[in-house]
């Protein structure tokens, strides 16, 4: 059978990087708002905010609605940047597993990767974006931290005078300050995508332009049921569950990796400030707050995880499907 013949070309495909800078664009429209308060949350001394509520209203009061889109300039360009090595570098990670025996064989007998393979090639894909990802997300954390209602006022008049200061004062190199964190954090993409995939669709041909009807893979009890759904809709809904599973377990390296990121917050970003360790970090957050320090701003995560990332999976998939993507899973 065709579906069983499973392509030993091993050139890169770049067809997943122009369907993650869809899914990233995605992201910032669906979801800056909740990632402002999350991170003010986080990284804001103790006492400053009683909730997820309080920080939205004051911000909202203190500051004006659109505050909630402080920072959103780096994330506009740079989500598209980074979905773009994310699903693009994962894309292909599929592939080479998939050539190199990681499967197994579906209800109708055809080759698919397995569930750990997808978890790997998740894992490889986060790390391979954590390089492009921390100068973003650097730049979006400071941005977010400022609560001066003024532009005058902030220290940071915009993502590019933002770059400058931190090279002025800590060199090129300051702008990865936190990549261990942002590596912590990334790793978890394992979960992500082998979540995803324990609810991803069950497609009857090999190619994806060939998805007409498929079923969640956990849900294959359905077929041929009432309760039968689309192919985009089972995208939809298996991107916004597997997004629980990643907040669940990543949550707390996103508040590691987000107060390495704001340090020196409160204080002015001196020259060549100290940059404090991820372990260091992390000592600091249990002697203070406890276990619990480390899941501050999981409520708000949890509240954007699932329309962001069931609107960019649900961007993600339809897009490669679009462009004739060779398919990873059965």
């Amino acid at each position: 059978m065709e579906a069983h013949r499973i392509s030993k070309d091993d050139r890169l495909r770049i067809v997943g990087m122009f369907a993650g800078m869809g899914s990233g664009l995605t992201k910032v429209a669906v979801g800056h708002g909740f990632d402002t308060i999350k991170t003010r949350l986080q990284c804001s001394p103790p006492g400053a905010y009683r909730g997820a509520i309080d920080v939205l209203t004051k911000i909202i009061r203190n500051e004006g609605f659109f505050a909630l889109y402080k920072g959103a300039t780096p994330p506009a360009a740079g989500w598209a940047m980074i979905d773009s090595v994310l699903l693009g570098s994962l894309h292909n990670y599929r592939l080479f597993l998939l050539r190199n025996g990681m499967t197994d064989l579906s209800s109708n007998g055809v080759p698919r990767l397995t569930l750990m393979a997808h978890g790997i090639a998740g894992l490889c894909a986060g790390l391979t974006s954590a390089v492009i990802a921390t100068p973003i997300e650097l730049v979006k954390v400071k941005l977010q931290l400022q609560s001066q209602k003024s532009v005058v006022d902030r220290p940071f008049k915009g993502p590019i005078h933002c770059v400058r200061k931190i090279v002025d004062a800590q060199g090129l190199k300051g702008m990865w300050s936190g990549f261990t964190g942002s590596l912590a954090f990334r790793c978890n993409f394992f979960w992500m995508f082998l979540a995803f995939e324990v609810c991803c669709l069950n497609p009857r041909r090999f190619h994806y332009s060939n998805l007409v009807k498929g079923f969640m893979r956990g849900f294959t009890r359905l077929a041929g049921t009432p309760f039968e759904i689309s192919t985009g809709s089972a995208n939809f809904a298996s991107g916004g569950l597997a997004s629980f599973a990643f907040w669940a377990m990543a949550i707390p390296a996103d508040n590691i990796k987000n107060r390495m990121m704001a340090h020196p917050y409160p204080a002015p970003l001196a020259y060549k400030t100290p940059r404090p360790s991820f372990l260091l970090i992390a000592r600091h957050i249990h002697s203070r707050d406890g276990a619990i320090g480390f899941f501050r701003g999981l409520g708000p995560s949890l509240l954007r995880a699932f329309p962001v990332n069931a609107c960019a999976f649900f961007v993600y998939e339809g897009t490669m499907r679009a462009l004739g993507a060779e398919a990873t899973r059965q």
